[in-house]
């Protein structure tokens, strides 16, 4: 990190005319329920924006010079639109990072995204084994993620993300996920779990223990080629900083626009209270980004709250905002998983009842709770 770090950082907090990092949920639809699915998806929402919208968006973000948006959903791929929405995005020089489960990324996709320029590929994967990845993402979604991985190597598609959610159960094997990426010329993401949508429902059983946090954070840090999307910033409070801004960038540098036209603060916040607006209103999103009252008011200088005399607030922030308003702890408190278990005790006294959950839920009716165990 440079000198200069800092002062970007505090400009960074005050906003920015563009968000650096859009992300765009394009429909709630997918054929998968994971059991830890931030938006939790699997039902069509019938309002989701039409492909005339979709290319609206798009032509806002070009006049914003936005360079890139993150593409995810539900399962992108389900939209029969999928591909003329990106095209269209990339012919206006928005560049595209698109999340999907692998499921219908089959041979003929893959090889027409291998000639396309400015498209990223993220494919999913939350263990090194069937026995560790199926429990969280569904059966047989370990064996079409590694197919997936196939079709896009045979395609010659260069530095395709492979990403995890870090957990207990599948932080030991690190070392694997970075074996399978590099074997396949593929880079990997490591993300935070956060309590959002259906993971709110086994963000205890699933987040990590205080002892694989500094595990983790000590792995993080000699593999800066790792990437993180600042997830785990707050791991930063143990010592030397981890590469990235490490701040909470909710409604300053990043947002949600959600299937609906909704743009919330960022993607784990899915919820009214954090509602800027929606880009079907007049003045588009550059309204919502520019003068939403609530962007506004995030966008407003830090408040310590009760990190106030911990002397590694400058360093994690506080921590993350979507993973503290999901298990009840005021957004002035400590992270849930401060490493210095600052919020150990708050955390203990809360009804679980009074809890806030995610406005939106789209899993399929029939679903059932999944026991985390894993196989073999």
């Amino acid at each position: 990190m440079s000198s200069s770090t800092p002062a970007l950082v505090d400009q960074l907090k005050s906003g920015l005319d563009a968000p650096i990092c859009l992300t765009w949920e394009l429909t709630y639809a997918c054929n998968l329920e994971c059991v830890h699915c931030l938006s939790s998806s699997g039902r069509r929402d019938q309002r989701e924006l039409s492909t005339a919208e979709a290319r609206r968006v798009i032509d806002e973000l070009r006049d914003l010079q936005v360079f890139y948006v993150n593409i995810g959903g539900g399962e992108p791929l389900v939209r029969r639109d999928f591909f003329e929405i990106l095209e269209y995005s990339i012919d206006n020089h928005v560049g595209v990072k698109f999340s999907t489960n692998g499921y219908l990324l089959d041979q003929a996709k893959a090889d027409h995204l291998a000639t396309l320029d400015n498209v990223d590929v993220q494919l999913s994967l939350d263990g090194a084994d069937a026995a560790t990845n199926d429990p969280i993402r569904g059966e047989g979604s370990y064996a079409a993620v590694r197919r997936a991985i196939d079709n896009l190597g045979r395609a010659g598609f260069e530095n395709f993300k492979i990403s995890v959610v870090a957990t207990r159960h599948n932080v030991s094997q690190m070392d694997a996920f970075e074996q399978l990426a590099g074997d396949h010329g593929a880079e990997l993401r490591v993300t935070r779990l956060r309590p959002s949508g259906r993971g709110a429902d086994v963000y205890h059983e699933l987040r990590l223990t205080q002892p694989q946090q500094v595990d983790l954070y000590h792995w993080l840090l000699a593999r800066p080629h790792v990437l993180t999307g600042d997830s785990f910033f707050h791991l930063s409070a143990l010592g030397e900083p981890l590469p990235g801004l490490n701040l909470c960038g909710a409604g300053r540098v990043v947002c949600l626009i959600d299937p609906v036209g909704d743009v919330y603060a960022c993607p784990f916040v899915i919820h009214d209270e954090f509602l800027a607006g929606n880009v079907r209103s007049p003045g588009g999103f550059r309204r919502v980004w520019t003068q939403s009252e609530l962007f506004g008011a995030l966008r407003e200088p830090d408040n310590p709250g009760a990190c106030a005399s911990c002397g590694s607030y400058d360093a994690c922030g506080g921590g993350c905002l979507a993973t503290k308003f999901f298990t009840g702890l005021p957004l002035a408190g400590p992270d849930p998983d401060c490493v210095f278990g600052n919020a150990d005790d708050a955390l203990s006294g809360i009804d679980p009842q009074s809890v806030p959950r995610a406005s939106q839920d789209h899993s399929k009716p029939a679903r059932t709770k999944v026991v985390l165990t894993r196989k073999g």
